[in-house]
């Protein structure tokens, strides 16, 4: 009688299931990890004003407007253009404070009918502490400071 080896009969092959494995893990690890930054991302440049800077805005909402038109709101992205949907974003991250301060900061080459459906969608929600980010104008911070009233030169 004649035993037959079965390991010639085996042919190799490459398991899958280890390697998906360890991909999920370096895409969550990658996902977790990444910093988004809006600032980084959106390019705004600021319309020119001369006057004093507002009091602190660091608790402010702020609502962006980019050249081209699109909307964010804190951090998320408005995916249509039209006032219902800025208005429930804004209501998603503003929550139930009307009171609250909103920036607004829209690029100088928006068009204004962008902003003004901001202002629309500010307005129907009760938000009345509204402000407008400018960029100071050129030269402002080489100006030497004001004297006091009264004092001499």
């Amino acid at each position: 009688m004649r035993i037959r080896d079965r390991r010639a009969d085996d042919e190799p092959e490459i398991n899958l299931v280890p390697l998906i494995d360890v991909i999920l893990v370096l895409i969550i690890f990658f996902v977790v990890t990444a910093t988004f930054d809006a600032r980084s991302v959106l390019k705004l440049e600021l319309p020119r004003a001369t006057g004093e800077p507002s009091g602190d805005a660091s608790q402010a909402l702020v609502v962006l407007v980019n050249a081209e038109g699109r909307y964010f709101v804190g951090d998320r992205e408005v995916l249509r253009d039209d006032l219902e949907s800025l208005k429930t974003t804004i209501a998603e991250v503003a929550g139930d404070d009307r009171d609250r301060t909103v920036m607004l900061r829209a690029d100088a080459r928006t068009p204004y009918q962008a902003v003004v459906t901001v202002y629309d969608a500010l307005g129907q929600l009760g938000f009345r502490k509204i402000m407008s980010a400018t960029a100071p104008p050129p030269g402002a911070a080489a100006r030497p400071a004001a004297a006091p009233a009264g004092a001499s030169r």
